[in-house]
C-alpha cells in the first residue's frame, strides 16, 4: 500500500514539473498559495519523499513486488 501512494505521489509531482516545464505554471503553488508558502512547502517534502521511496522499486526482487501486488 505505501509503494502506491508513494506512486501517486512522484506521478503529481512529476505532472507538476510537467506543468512548469511547459506552461511555466506550478499547479502546486498556485493551489496552495505559491512556492514558499509553508503548505506547498510540506507538499514538495512530502512528494520528494514518495521519490526517494520509489527508489528502492528499483533495486527490489521481481518476486517480491509479485507477491505484494497480490494482496
Amino acid at each position: 500500500m505505501l509503494d502506491r501512494i508513494a506512486l501517486i505521489l512522484v506521478i503529481i509531482g512529476a505532472l507538476n514539473w510537467g506543468s512548469i516545464g511547459i506552461f511555466n505554471f506550478d499547479v502546486v503553488g498556485w493551489i496552495f498559495g505559491g512556492q514558499t508558502a509553508v503548505v506547498s512547502r510540506i507538499i514538495f517534502a512530502v512528494v520528494a519523499l514518495a521519490g526517494l521511496w520509489c527508489i528502492s522499486l528499483l533495486f527490489r526482487q521481481s518476486d517480491e513486488l509479485e507477491s505484494t501486488d497480490n494482496m
